[in-house]
């Protein structure tokens, strides 16, 4: 690969994930990328596609995703059905094969970004399930004795929440990077990237008190990146002043338009209350 990754206006890369980037695609395999969900896994492959003028593709997996829907998917059914109705189409097979998304990755004429998102959500074999056409680059349509060839290798990103453990035969055949949290003066870029005329006293008392809730010890889900960009949208669309966030410590004032922050009710219970236990015992 010739043109490297650097990163692009919409998205602050650090020089680790970067090197990630293009050493994968310089060995020619898949990218794993791991972390916290907000930290832009998914984002990723957008802006290594866009950056690379390449087309995207993503296949975004479900608990019920088998691996074999990634390559075609035979629909029986349809041709069941036509073939009750008299329909001539039913005499050529390939009306009913549905290509998958590696099989138009595989058929494209140009180098393309395959995202494959959330693995971890499928079954723990489906990594398992596609490792000869990940390795190989082609595989067979059995019911057409088709083999389809990968034109052009794609730059594959595979994106994981840690929800599963990925198998080793997987694991060895990717290049695994993972995203760690950033810290605030990454962060004061990432913000900028969608605010860039924010006030910076604002900036900093947002970030003071985010990462203040972010230490708080109990929470059940720490408010991540795409979080505090909701957050700080609600700030200022709602004019909320930095003297509002400003010298409050996090246990004794639950923050304004909290509801953007945190996820769920027990996390809510438990913040109030730990802020009225500071102020009865303060």
């Amino acid at each position: 690969m010739s043109q490297q990754f650097t990163g692009s206006d919409r998205y602050v890369a650090t020089e680790d994930l970067q090197m990630a980037v293009n050493a994968a695609a310089t060995l020619q395999r898949p990218l794993l990328i791991k972390g916290e969900p907000g930290t832009g896994k998914t984002m990723l492959a957008e802006e290594v596609a866009a950056a690379m003028d390449m087309p995207l593709l993503s296949w975004h997996i479900k608990s019920t995703t088998k691996a074999q829907q990634g390559l075609y998917e035979y629909d029986a059914v349809s041709r069941l059905r036509d073939s009750q109705l008299g329909d001539e189409k039913v005499h050529d097979i390939k009306n009913y094969i549905r290509k998958g998304m590696l099989w138009q990755a595989f058929e494209s004429d140009q180098q393309v970004v395959l995202l494959i998102d959330e693995i971890d959500k499928a079954d723990i074999e489906f990594p398992n399930d596609l490792l000869v056409e990940l390795d190989r680059m082609l595989f067979t349509v059995y019911e057409t004795g088709q083999t389809i060839e990968a034109k052009h290798r794609p730059i594959i990103i595979i994106t994981s929440n840690n929800e599963k453990e990925l198998p080793d035969a997987f694991l060895r055949r990717c290049f695994f990077h993972y995203i760690n949290f950033p810290d605030k003066e990454t962060m004061k870029q990432i913000v900028a990237v969608h605010y860039p005329d924010l006030q910076k006293q604002l900036l900093n008392a947002a970030l003071e008190t985010f990462f203040e809730l972010r230490e708080v010890s109990g929470l059940r889900k720490k408010p991540s990146t795409s979080e505090l960009i909701d957050w700080i949208k609600l700030l200022v669309a709602d004019d909320i002043s930095p003297e509002v966030l400003q010298g409050k410590n996090i246990k004794e004032a639950i923050p304004p338009l909290y509801g953007a922050l945190l996820k769920n009710e027990q996390d809510v219970h438990m913040l109030q209350k730990l802020a009225f236990m500071m102020r009865r015992d303060g």
